[in-house]
């Protein structure tokens, strides 16, 4: 059985939210504890499958690509089956069981909105059991999961960590400098799948992937994420958060209050993604995270108290996650394989 979660795991976690490649040297002041003991603990819980370091390109620094939310519909019997068979595609990054007006949703990645309406039409209309889709567009995302933490930490610790990791900087951050990145390249490629598959892979291991020198690839690594082109991201198994509740809310706003609305949603604690969508009723996706599920309710009133012409379109439970950006999960919640991401 799986050694029992305690305290030190909540706040270790939280730590690489905050930071998902620092040493344990670093943490080890802020958590109390010696570096071995940090060691000890991430390998027990990547093993567990109860917590992992993910990394994935970020389409809004590059400039290039685009998301989309696919809502799925399917037969009763078959719900599953289209999800377990929709996970294994590089193109579909995360892949949730939702109650509401759809059962499944899928996020897809894609270079073109051609490649990506190829995709939803070409490979899911023709999985098995699915009966109908709706797709929309992501515009822009003003919050997403990278940024996201648990509140494990108090903020004298958050303050000594530094939790102003390179990959949420916002856009009015550190000016790009000579001899930033542009573009990926295949080496950043290899790079971003290697980092993707263990977040925290040695220098001299992703040297060995790669073929490059550990000071070329070192530098690269640290380019890559200043510029915010690969955003490096720690999750956990459900053990871990409690359980809580993630509930994706469709909201209506009127256009004179789109942005400030946004910006209100990405200011909440239980938000975890917030992006503006084209092609569906809504023009506001949110994914919150509460403890019940009628604390999602809650979010609703507040919204509806500080915006009163916005309005709430659908709201979908997630019942089980079965791949969250690019990480293949159990019934439980927990890492068993991953999928690079690849569009």
């Amino acid at each position: 059985m799986a050694a029992v979660i305690d305290e030190l795991d909540l706040a270790l976690v939280d730590a690489l939210r905050a930071d998902p490649r620092a040493p344990w040297s670093r943490l080890a002041g802020p958590l109390g504890v010696d570096p071995a003991t940090l060691s000890r603990r991430w390998a027990r819980l990547s093993a567990d499958g109860d917590a992992w370091v993910t990394c994935y390109p970020s389409a809004d620094r590059i400039g290039r690509g685009l998301t989309a939310l696919v809502s799925v519909e399917c037969r009763a019997d078959a719900v599953t089956e289209v999800a377990a068979t929709l996970a294994t595609d590089p193109q579909a990054p995360t892949v949730d069981l939702v109650s509401g007006g759809a059962d499944v949703i899928v996020t897809v990645a894609a270079l073109t909105p051609g490649q990506l309406t190829a995709y939803v039409l070409d490979r899911v209309g023709h999985v098995p059991g699915v009966l109908r889709t709706r797709t929309a567009f992501v515009e822009r995302t003003l919050r997403e999961g990278s940024t996201w933490r648990d509140g494990a930490l108090d903020p004298e610790q958050r303050e000594a960590i530094g939790d102003l990791p390179w990959d949420s900087e916002p856009d009015g951050g550190e000016p790009r400098t000579e001899g930033s990145p542009t573009s990926l390249g295949p080496t950043d490629r290899a790079l971003m799948h290697a980092l993707g598959a263990d977040g925290r892979m040695t220098f001299a291991e992703l040297a060995e992937r790669t073929g490059l020198p550990p000071t070329t690839v070192r530098r690269r690594v640290d380019e890559l994420r200043r510029s915010g082109f690969l955003v490096l991201r720690c999750d956990a198994s459900p053990r871990l958060g409690g359980h809580a509740v993630g509930t994706t809310l469709w909201l209506d706003v009127p256009s004179a209050d789109l942005d400030a609305a946004c910006r209100w949603l990405g200011d909440l604690a239980q938000t975890r993604m917030c992006g503006v969508v084209a092609g569906a009723e809504a023009n506001v996706a949110a994914y919150v995270m509460t403890h019940q599920i009628g604390e999602a309710r809650q979010v609703e009133a507040e919204l509806g108290r500080a915006f009163p012409r916005a309005r709430v379109i659908d709201r979908q439970v997630t019942l089980r996650t079965v791949k969250l950006v690019g990480r293949l999960l159990d019934p439980e919640g927990r890492a068993v394989g991953y999928v690079p991401i690849d569009t």
